[in-house]
């Protein structure tokens, strides 16, 4: 029982990071704007994070650089792909590759260095004691707890029932319609971009704070490029998102704890079973769509907004 409890702990430790980069993603995706430089902003948000930790042994210092990283390097690629737009796959392929190259010049001194702060595991009174469910679910650190259980909820209730998700959900389908209904289609996009990349500098910065913690280049191992992959397995909704890198970190937490009990399976193949799954994941939409139903994928999703042509 403590093995399993152990096991599910370390899901949620390892899913954490695609949790916050994936609910990013779903609301830049629900605006109608396609993101493929989260790798780069989570880069980005982790080195920013180790830099400010390391300057001032705060983890709230650490959290706000890698937030205001994301915020600052979103609003150019929200000027690029909503009001120059640049064609998104593209610009968010250059995106990628300027975060994860910066990254790595920038974090250069701070390679293999454990961090000078880190987030330690904080159990709920009385819930933390319950045996099995206390270790698994409530004894973790506090940015578990904001993926997990709080985050989710929150932006679930925002996009489906406030006038803001509605309008947000409205540009990813139909701009021109929502602009005629009043909508203000570009400065929601450009918030929407910027909202979904600053999570994504959050996802960098959980990794080096939380889940390392210390900084190495190439520190996002392609989670970024999962955390898309979530999002349209989990039909672009929130709490989906989240389950969905439950157990995505469920596979990884086993990868390492096959590991630990000295299975003869080749470590490399137990590494890249999150990779293999995520190429499974992937057949889901494509076998809905064979089967002439509908997705959840909004219709005007990486298509640029002209006003002049509603």
């Amino acid at each position: 029982m403590d093995v399993i409890a152990g096991l599910v702990s370390s899901a949620f430790l390892a899913g954490g990071v695609l949790a916050l980069a994936g609910l990013g993603e779903t609301i830049s995706q629900r605006a109608g704007v396609f993101n493929l430089g989260i790798e780069g902003f989570m880069a980005i948000g982790g080195i920013s994070a180790i830099a400010s930790v390391e300057a001032t042994e705060s983890l709230a210092a650490g959290s706000l650089a890698a937030l205001a990283a994301g915020l600052v390097m979103g609003l150019f690629f929200a000027l690029a792909t909503v009001i120059f737009r640049v064609n998104q796959v593209i610009s968010g392929l250059a995106f990628a590759f300027l975060g994860l190259g910066l990254s790595a010049w920038l974090g250069a001194s701070y390679a293999g260095r454990p961090a000078a702060a880190s987030f330690e595991k904080l159990a709920i009174p009385r819930l933390g004691d319950i045996p099995f469910l206390g270790e698994a679910f409530f004894n973790h650190q506090v940015p578990i707890y904001l993926s997990f259980f709080v985050l989710p909820f929150i932006l679930n209730y925002v996009l489906f029932r406030t006038k803001l998700g509605l309008s947000i959900m409205a540009t990813g389908e139909n701009p021109g319609a929502a602009d005629a209904a009043g909508v203000a289609v570009v400065p929601l996009r450009i918030g929407c971009v910027m909202f979904g990349c600053a999570m994504a500098a959050l996802a960098g910065a959980y990794l080096t704070l939380v889940f390392v913690p210390s900084w190495s280049e190439g520190i996002t191992a392609g989670r970024g490029w999962i955390a898309i992959a979530l999002v349209i397995f989990a039909a672009y909704r929130p709490i989906r998102v989240a389950v969905s890198a439950f157990f995505f970190g469920l596979i990884t937490a086993f990868g390492f704890t096959a590991q630990l009990w000295g299975w003869d399976v080749p470590s490399a193949f137990l590494s890249s079973l999150p990779y293999v799954a995520t190429l499974v994941i992937m057949l889901v939409p494509v076998w809905i769509t064979l089967k002439g139903r509908r997705t959840d994928r909004p219709a005007a999703l990486g298509i640029p907004y002209y006003r002049e042509e509603r």
